[in-house]
């Protein structure tokens, strides 16, 4: 019952770069700039997508936990909302430990599509999948879900009548307001009027919580972040000493956002596709922002991109959210 399914492009689109070309133009173009920056989107390769789900199991993680927690006291009422034969679309889906959850609520499932850049990953994830439901129809889509603008779905991926846009691990915090408000848009024109939105959104503002949790005592996270290096060794014939850099988060208060650094230790020149870059001593490499929207915020942000809300359940602390909406545009 699995099929691969692309995403094609639209017939005006521009022909389309390969991921392994999108990768060196995003880290040349990322290395040139004043502050150095990567997009946290490359950190997925599968050996980044195996670390990330070791992040989700350390103690200082709590995002996954609460979020599982969450989804297990409200699946049978997101089921009911969605209806019958709808199509789950899960954007990032990574291992799909939560989406079984939604599944086993949803009645008779016409089909399930994950979205997820790491093709090696999401095949395997799949397979595990698949085992558990067998009967299911499941069309992995290897591609980077915040590009949906210029593509659309296979028509065989999500041919019913009704959609349900699953958007788990407050994944939309990787995005700065304005970008998240337009990939909601393009939710939005996938799901069509009256399709549904799934979205777990971390709302937590403490330091105290928010740093240990991305940059756990084990070492897990800096590993992943680091991996990043290890990858660039690789695919993009780097020669970057991965032990000069050193995994850093920080936490921007005003713009409500942990950040993940990777910080050079001392000065030096690396070679990265055939391009040299300098680095002074402490300076670094940005990889990822993780914005931390309050729950009255991603509402109105939804409700901007043509998203009402429906329902809304957090956990005892309000910490962390999971809203279902409702496209109305």
């Amino acid at each position: 019952m699995r099929t691969n399914v692309q995403l094609a492009p639209r017939a005006d689109a521009p022909p389309r770069l390969t991921l392994d070309a999108v990768f060196a133009r995003d880290v040349l173009a990322g290395l040139s700039r004043q502050q150095k920056f990567v997009p946290c989107t490359w950190l997925y390769d599968r050996r980044g997508s195996e670390l990330f789900e070791s992040i989700t199991a350390v103690p200082e993680y709590y995002p996954t936990r609460t979020e599982i927690l969450i989804l297990r006291s409200c699946a049978a009422e997101i089921g009911a909302l969605a209806g019958p034969r709808v199509s789950l679309i899960e954007l990032g889906s990574g291992s799909s430990h939560k989406t079984s959850l939604l599944l086993e609520a949803l009645d008779q499932p016409a089909c399930y599509v994950p979205i997820d850049i790491s093709a090696q990953f999401l095949e395997e994830s799949v397979s595990a999948l698949q085992a558990r439901f067998p009967a299911l129809p499941i069309h992995p889509v290897a591609a980077d879900f915040t590009q949906l603008g210029a593509l659309l779905l296979h028509a065989e991926a999500a041919a019913t009548e009704r959609r349900v846009v699953f958007f788990p691990g407050s994944t939309i915090g990787n995005l700065a307001p304005e970008e998240a408000v337009d990939l909601l848009r393009q939710l939005a024109r996938l799901a069509c009027t009256g399709g549904l939105l799934v979205l777990g959104a971390d709302a937590t503002q403490d330091p105290a919580l928010l740093l240990p949790a991305y940059d756990d005592a084990q070492g897990v996270t800096a590993a992943f972040n680091k991996n990043l290096l290890v990858r660039m060794n690789r695919e993009l014939a780097a020669d970057i000493d991965v032990d000069s850099f050193c995994h850093e988060a920080r936490f921007d208060s005003h713009q409500h956002r942990v950040e993940m650094h990777l910080v050079s230790r001392r000065e030096q020149w690396v070679q990265v596709a055939g391009e040299r870059f300098r680095f002074d001593r402490g300076e670094s490499i940005h990889t990822e922002n993780s914005y931390k929207y309050g729950l009255l915020r991603i509402q109105a942000m939804a409700r901007s991109a043509g998203w009402a809300q429906r329902q809304m359940w957090t956990d005892a602390h309000a910490r962390f959210g999971v809203h279902v909406f409702e496209c109305v545009d």
